[in-house]
């Protein structure tokens, strides 16, 4: 706290205030100076994290500032596009309309059976419902 004062030097400020005050008032004296010291290194704390705060809130500002910047600037523009083309144009051939159908669809044919059904034989498969 002091470091220009050595122990003799305390030692000599005690002795003096101790003659000067007397030993009956010396209690009260280092009580209130404990306190004022106290308050100097309360408001000495309170200076140092404003100040901190200041620095960190300037700080803050200026990497916001960038970031603004960089969204204006956009440096990624053009990769972006250049990602972004095979998807829109395969997009487009996707949703395209089709041309026209120039097959033409043909009505299934009739099948005859090669083998006369004997009688007896069901005709066709049987079905799992009980008449």
């Amino acid at each position: 706290m002091f470091p220009d004062l050595s122990w003799s030097h305390m030692l000599l400020v005690l002795v003096v205030a101790l003659v000067v005050v007397g030993p009956k008032d010396l209690p009260k004296l280092m009580r209130t100076m404990g306190r004022w010291a106290g308050k100097a290194r309360s408001m000495a704390d309170q200076f140092r994290k404003s100040f901190d705060e200041m620095a960190r809130q300037s700080e803050l500002d200026e990497l916001r500032q960038e970031l603004e910047e960089l969204r204006h600037a956009r440096p990624l523009a053009e990769t972006e596009q250049a990602l972004m083309k095979p998807l829109v144009e395969t997009e487009q051939t996707r949703t395209a309309p089709l041309p026209p159908a120039s097959v033409t669809i043909e009505e299934p044919k009739s099948v005859e059976p090669s083998e006369p059904i004997a009688e007896g034989q069901p005709s066709a498969p049987a079905s799992n419902t009980a008449p």
